[in-house]
């Protein structure tokens, strides 16, 4: 009898693929897909991360790089069972390119490949020293020349950007920084994390008090040391620090805190960055051969300019600077936004007694954390997902496996039920004068997050006292210019007001390059995140990935690191990978470079 289970139809298309790859066939390779295709190549193919879509591209891609690559040994994951669901087949696989081994996932419509994902899981000669492979620790015998592993760890801090140079300097220690760093660590590439805060953490404890996560702990381990099965599902901003603190200590990080990066510099002869830092009021002169930007999506705040800003008798800050409500109760209080820190913000203030509006320039996507949790991410990042046995790998590979181009396709139906679920909410939120949207496409939230970073807030109550008005809103209207103690509005209306909050974001992380190393590098690199959507605070054309993250950038030796932690853990493998290669001097033909469309 044929044989047409799941399991079979990977298989055959998966031996038609390694042969077509092996044998140089591109054109048989490129026929094994259907004409709406999408191959999504992170680093193994590419050394890139880049999504092929249609026979051209794949095409294109293979012309370039298949002869260099080598891909072969192309076989089905035992451990995962291939799955069949309204007539598509999806199955994972391992394979093995000239240097590397990886891991995909693969769908089928008809038999002919949908989506392929292929990601590199590690460097062959260059594997991490885990499983088997960990160090043994302790040193068994006599030897009167014998070290211990803390007086080695200590030598090496100490020569460390002394009389040793770091291959990698990752400027901002934050959650980035300190997860790529600790990839690095295990494979054995000299790192130095640089960090203006005194302690590691410090990123969040600084923040206003109220600070939690808003998405759930399965969504937010970092690499190597999840947290623990009884760790609080949203966690607050100091216990994240203190965890964060911890993490850096245990993975033995080369962390320099209460460290200031000046400027940085590349030597196009030489291949080697120039990093001025100050330290201990010492200026301590660094020379990887990469560096990192690893300041994070929140890092650069992005202040808005009104006229009267300077004869302003109260206090102005950004939300990034906000201490919380303590000093505020009784005053007058405007934050200017309407997103996640606004919210946060605002209910911490009148939880304060302080007498607080918010000032809505534009709408904003909300969605109750309870139904995010439920409907949105229920099936890979919680409690259920893993009884079910799914782990935090396998739930990123899976969204990992969506295409950009159309994902808002997998994401509107889920909208759609919340929207449906919590239609009273919603109706009393617009009742009260709030402007709602759900993305240009009622995509929802992680598009908008995916394309501009914001937009949007995970509603953990505070729309409650907006909704019945205990956190006054004026929605709709714009500022005109500030007067000692008043914002007044483009409709004529004025606001008194003790405090300004700018709850109004941050501006791409290229910003921080033009501050560190020029302005013509970062217009070299050009504008940071995004996919190129042509949606609200995203210009087109298409990118197909994220913009200049994690990946080569039209400045050579030069990379950034951002996102939240699910990005920071689960992208911090592939930029590692790409690091480490080019330390131990593999070739890394990167197939094309990120093009530049918008500088800011």
């Amino acid at each position: 009898m044929l044989d047409d289970s799941p399991r079979q139809k990977v298989d055959a298309v998966l031996h038609k693929l390694e042969k077509a790859l092996s044998g140089g066939d591109i054109d048989a390779a490129v026929n094994l897909f259907q004409e709406d295709c999408y191959w999504r190549d992170l680093v193994t193919f590419t050394w890139n991360l880049r999504t092929m879509e249609g026979h051209d591209q794949i095409r294109d891609m293979l012309k370039s790089q298949l002869a260099g690559i080598k891909p072969q040994k192309f076989r089905q994951d035992a451990k995962e069972l291939a799955s069949e669901s309204d007539g598509v087949t999806d199955g994972w696989f391992e394979f093995e390119t000239d240097v590397a081994r990886g891991y995909g996932h693969i769908r089928l419509k008809n038999g002919l490949i949908w989506t392929l994902l292929t990601t590199m899981s590690e460097l062959k000669g260059h594997e991490e020293p885990k499983g088997l492979l960990r160090p043994m620790g302790a040193e068994h015998g006599s030897d009167p020349t014998r070290k211990t592993w803390k007086e080695k760890l200590e030598a090496e801090a100490a020569e460390l950007g002394f009389s040793t140079q770091p291959y990698v300097v990752i400027v901002g220690g934050g959650q980035g920084g300190i997860a790529l760093g600790a990839r690095l660590r295990q494979l054995g590439v000299p790192t130095i994390i640089i960090e203006k805060n005194e302690r590691p953490g410090d990123s969040w404890r600084k923040r206003y008090k109220s600070l939690c996560l808003h998405d759930p702990v399965w969504y937010d381990h970092l690499p190597y040391i999840p947290f623990p099965d009884n760790w609080p599902v949203f966690a607050p901003k100091d216990k994240i620090g203190d965890w964060l603190e911890m993490y850096t200590k245990v993975m033995e990080l080369n962390y320099w805190s209460s460290t200031t990066c000046k400027s940085a510099s590349y030597d196009e002869k030489t291949k080697e960055w120039t990093v001025v830092v100050e330290r201990d009021g010492k200026e301590i002169v660094l020379k990887p051969k990469q560096l990192v930007l690893a300041t994070g999506m929140s890092g650069k705040a992005n202040v808005p300019k009104f006229k009267g800003q300077d004869i302003f008798k109260g206090e102005q800050q950004h939300s990034s600077q906000h201490p919380g409500p303590d000093a505020y109760k009784g005053k007058k209080v405007v934050v200017v936004g309407s997103n996640n820190s606004a919210h946060d913000i605002c209910a911490a203030l009148w939880e304060g007694g302080a007498d607080v509006t918010m000032l809505q320039r534009s709408s904003t996507h909300i969605v109750k954390s309870d139904s995010l949790m439920e409907i949105g991410m229920g099936d890979l990042y919680s409690e259920r997902a893993v009884a079910a046995g799914m782990t935090t790998r396998k739930a990123d590979m899976i969204f990992a496996s969506l295409p950009y181009k159309i994902l808002h396709e997998f994401q509107m139906p889920i909208y759609d039920k919340i929207r449906e679920k919590d239609a009273a909410f919603y109706k009393r939120l617009e009742d009260a004068g709030f402007m709602l949207d759900f993305g240009d496409d009622d995509s929802g939230l992680f598009m908008k997050y995916l394309r501009r970073g914001s937009g949007y807030y995970i509603d953990v109550g505070a729309c409650d006292l907006v909704a019945d008005g205990r956190i006054k809103l004026v929605s709709g209207v714009g500022i005109k210019e500030l007067k000692e103690h008043s914002i007044s509005l483009d409709d004529g209306r004025e606001l008194e007001a003790d405090l300004i909050v700018y709850a109004t974001g941050y501006g791409s992380m290229n910003g921080w390059a033009a501050d560190l190393i020029s302005k013509e590098v970062a217009d070299k690199v050009g504008k940071c995140w995004g996919l190129g959507s042509d949606t609200t605070k995203d210009p087109g054309p298409w990118e197909g990935e994220q913009r200049n993250m994690w990946k080569p950038t039209q400045q050579d030796a030069l990379w950034f690191h951002g996102g939240n932690l699910h990005q920071s853990r689960h992208y911090s493998q592939y930029l590692s990978l790409q690091l480490k290669a080019r330390k131990e001097g593999l070739a890394t033909p990167v197939y094309r470079l990120q093009e530049v469309h918008h500088k800011s």
